[in-house]
C-alpha cells in the first residue's frame, strides 16, 4: 500500500517555496497598486486654442487655461524629492515627468502607464488643497511645471500620468465636473485624489473638506 505522506511531499514543498517568495517580496518593499482598472466610458469632445504664453483647452463644457510656470516658482508640494532620478526642476525642464517614478519623503511612487490610465475608474475619498497659496507671495507650480491656480479646475493624483483629464463625481450629491490632473498627491493614507479649492467648491464639499467620489479618465475626441 502506498504511503499517503509521499503524495503530500510535493505539495508541502510548493507551499514552502510560495511562502518563502512572499517573505522575499515583502522584504524588498514591494507595494501593491491601490488603483483599480476597468473599461472607461467617459468620452468627451475637446478643442485646443493656443495663445501667447498659454494654451486654452475646452473639454466638454469646461475650460482650462494652461500656463507654464517660471522655474523659479516653488512647487505646490515641496516634499517631492526627485522625479525620474533628477531634482524636480531638472525633470520638469527636460520634460521627464509624465509617467516618471518620483520620491516623496523617501517613498518611491511608480505611476501607471498611459495605456493603463485609459481604463482608470476608481471610487474613494477626495480632499482639496491649495487655498493657502492665495496668502503666499508669488506663484506656485504643479509637478509637471504648470502654473497652479487654486480657483481653477485641477487635481493631484499619485498614480495617473501628467497631465490627464478626469471626471470626478461627488457620490453624495451626484454633482460632476471635469478636472485637469497636473500635480502629485495626496500623500495621506486612504485618499485617492486632491482637488483644487475651486473644484471642491464646484462639487459641493469645500466646507466639509473631503467627499466620497468616483474618478474616471476622460477619453478626448476632437
Amino acid at each position: 500500500m502506498r504511503d499517503k505522506r509521499t503524495n503530500r511531499q510535493p505539495l508541502m514543498l510548493l507551499m514552502t517555496l510560495l511562502a518563502s517568495s512572499c517573505l522575499i517580496l515583502s522584504a524588498c518593499g514591494v507595494v501593491r497598486t491601490t488603483y483599480r482598472l476597468t473599461k472607461g466610458t467617459v468620452v468627451t469632445a475637446y478643442k485646443v486654442t493656443k495663445f501667447a504664453g498659454s494654451t486654452l483647452y475646452t473639454v466638454g463644457e469646461f475650460t482650462f487655461d494652461v500656463v507654464t510656470a517660471p522655474l523659479t516658482w516653488p512647487l505646490t508640494h515641496d516634499d517631492i524629492e526627485t522625479i525620474d532620478g533628477l531634482s524636480p526642476k531638472e525633470a520638469i525642464a527636460q520634460g521627464r515627468v509624465k509617467t516618471a517614478p518620483y520620491v516623496v519623503r523617501g517613498k518611491r511612487y511608480v505611476p501607471m502607464t498611459v495605456a493603463q490610465s485609459e481604463t482608470y475608474r476608481e471610487k474613494g475619498i477626495a480632499s482639496w488643497y491649495g487655498d493657502e497659496t492665495y496668502r503666499q507671495q508669488g506663484g506656485h507650480m504643479t509637478a509637471n511645471g504648470e502654473a497652479f491656480n487654486p480657483a481653477g479646475l485641477s487635481a493631484a493624483h499619485k498614480n495617473l500620468p501628467l497631465p490627464v483629464f478626469v471626471r470626478v463625481t461627488n457620490l453624495s450629491n451626484r454633482s460632476s465636473i471635469i478636472v485637469r490632473v497636473n500635480d502629485r498627491g495626496p500623500f495621506i493614507e486612504g485618499r485617492i485624489i486632491d482637488l483644487s479649492a475651486g473644484a471642491a467648491k464646484k462639487l459641493g464639499f469645500y466646507k466639509q473638506g473631503t467627499a466620497n467620489v468616483l474618478v474616471e479618465t476622460v477619453d478626448l475626441e476632437s
